[in-house]
């Protein structure tokens, strides 16, 4: 080897010596392209945990009227959702009930971080949270005024109860608490003129009240223009999801971070919840740095898991504003949804369709936990003093639509860890979320888990009866073993057999050999000959 060669070999050595340490310490989150994208978030700073002030972080006036509805009264939809029998939530509710005498989630408290719960004849256990809009104007307890209706459908999913037997339709947990916490809306916008009453407002060419815009069906309300209201289809008084969701810090409408991180704090603190659910996200190009309110939600989950609450939150739908993660590498999203991103404290949800695929609109990522079913939702009819369901809004005109989006899948999960809840009573948060992601129907990918559903799609049976090798102590019971019902064994000799066996071969051998000499002898005969011919 030439002198030249050996100092190249040695300055390449060293450098490998030097750099190799330096790439092993740089953690994964700080290993971003040129491009600022990554795939998980810093480490949580919990000096960003902020403290629950238990009102709205700034004034917000009403812009539109509240949802109402448009399809008349007294229409019961007797079918069952498919979801509901894709999950076999029957059979689950019925293992629950079995092994703990009561009700299906019966003591297990749910908050629903949304839009407001309105009361409704089918949800009797609902309780006040807090209202982090503004104050209600209909005398109700903060929490329980749902204008947009969307927070109203998900805590249906999770623990409807209806007292109608014709009704097929019937929430994940029955018999759960709903917490209500009113945190956004589409149909407040920040109010510029605090001292000044909000603007009037018509639905349908009707003259509002100066105070108060009045209620008028889905399909009267005009569209948004200017003003910060949104934009796009469906930008409307509706539930629905084609314009993406509930989507926080969106311009013209309430609800920030900020208030998301405070409330998730306050009910860890307070203990007013066993289970928080987010159908509500941010969604961001995935570029530059974290920033202070994903921060401060980041704190305020770390918060929450380590009090052993569980946390669910919708995976986010694909739209204009928030492009779908369909880049070659997987691991350098184009988007960034929060709080799923934070998916060491979060579960979040992505959502499936009835043929058992993924959902287009499923936002996909590194951070989905698990799915649930998201398209064709029935669920309680939000508008006030209705006592019946919905499987249809209203967002363009009089065009109605399906109810779907990940919103409606991350309910489904609340419902499950419910369950688990109430029949695992010693497993804490995280071992409840262990339970759901083990258990679910795990896609054909490495590790058992994908972008796209991550772990699965929820198995409410198995999650409820299945013995995890994860699982240690008192943690969750072990099954007894069952004496399995087979005919007693055959202790005779083999030697029969065997004699047998061995003069069957031998006669087949013997007979072989015959065969062959038979042909030989034939083939070797001279051949006869006939008369000779004249």
């Amino acid at each position: 080897m030439s002198v030249a060669r050996r100092t190249t070999t040695a300055l390449l050595a060293g450098t490998i010596g030097v750099l190799s340490p330096l790439a092993i310490a740089v953690p994964g989150w700080a290993q971003q392209s040129t491009d600022g994208y990554f795939a998980t978030p810093p480490p949580v700073d919990m000096s960003k945990l902020i403290p629950d002030e238990r009102k709205p972080d700034k004034s917000y006036k009403q812009s539109k009227g509240c949802v109402q509805r448009s399809l008349g009264e007294n229409i019961v939809l007797k079918n069952r959702p498919w979801g509901q029998e894709y999950l076999q939530l029957s059979k689950a509710q019925d293992i629950v009930k079995a092994a703990t005498g009561g009700g299906a989630g019966k003591g297990v408290r749910v908050a629903v971080v949304d839009t407001g719960v309105t009361r409704h004849p089918w949800l009797p256990n609902l309780q006040s949270g807090g209202d982090y809009v503004a104050p209600t104007t209909k005398n109700q307890p903060p929490g329980l005024e749902d204008c947009d209706g969307h927070g109203t459908e998900v805590a249906g999913i999770i623990a409807a109860k209806p007292d109608n037997p014709e009704v097929g339709f019937v929430g994940v947990a029955p018999d759960a608490t709903i917490v209500s916490y009113r945190q956004l809306s589409e149909n407040y916008e920040p109010n510029t003129e605090t001292s000044a009453p909000p603007p009037a407002s018509s639905t349908g060419g009707t003259p509002s009240s100066s105070t108060n815009p009045p209620s008028g069906t889905q399909s009267s309300l005009p569209p948004s223009n200017g003003g910060g209201g949104g934009s796009g289809e469906g930008d409307q008084t509706s539930p629905g999801q084609s314009n993406g969701g509930r989507q926080l810090e969106k311009a013209g409408t309430a609800g920030t971070l900020k208030t998301l991180a405070e409330i998730i704090r306050g009910i860890a603190e307070r203990g007013e919840a066993d289970i928080i659910n987010m159908s509500v996200d941010n969604c961001r190009q995935a570029t530059g740095s974290i920033t202070e309110g994903e921060q401060q939600v980041q704190a305020a989950v770390h918060f929450a898991a380590e009090k052993g609450i569980v946390i669910i939150a919708a995976a986010g739908n694909a739209t204009d504003t928030c492009p779908q993660n369909d880049q070659p590498n997987a691991q350098k999203p184009k988007t960034i949804v929060t709080p799923p991103w934070f998916a060491d404290d979060v579960l979040s949800v992505g959502a499936i369709d009835d043929t058992g695929g993924v959902a287009p609109f499923s936002v996909h990522g590194p951070w989905v936990g698990v799915a649930a079913p998201g398209t064709k939702i029935i669920s309680l009819d939000p508008a006030e003093g209705s006592g019946g369901l919905a499987n249809l809004t209203f967002e363009s005109g009089d065009k109605a639509s399906e109810i779907q989006g990940t919103s409606f899948a991350a309910p489904y999960v609340a419902g499950l860890a419910a369950l688990v809840k109430a029949k695992y009573p010693n497993l804490n948060g995280r071992g409840i979320v262990n339970r759901i992601k083990e258990t679910a129907q795990h896609p054909a990918a490495p590790g058992g888990r994908d972008n796209f559903v991550g772990f699965g799609v929820i198995d409410p049976v198995a999650a409820l009866t299945a013995t995890l090798p994860s699982e240690v102590g008192g943690m969750a019971p072990i099954p007894s073993q069952q004496m399995a019902q087979l005919p007693p064994a055959n202790d005779r000799s083999p030697t029969p057999v065997i004699v047998a066996l061995a003069g069957t071969g031998g006669g087949v051998v013997a007979l072989l050999i015959t065969l062959f000499v038979m042909h030989t002898i034939r083939r070797n005969r001279p051949a006869e000959t006939g008369p000779a011919r004249r």
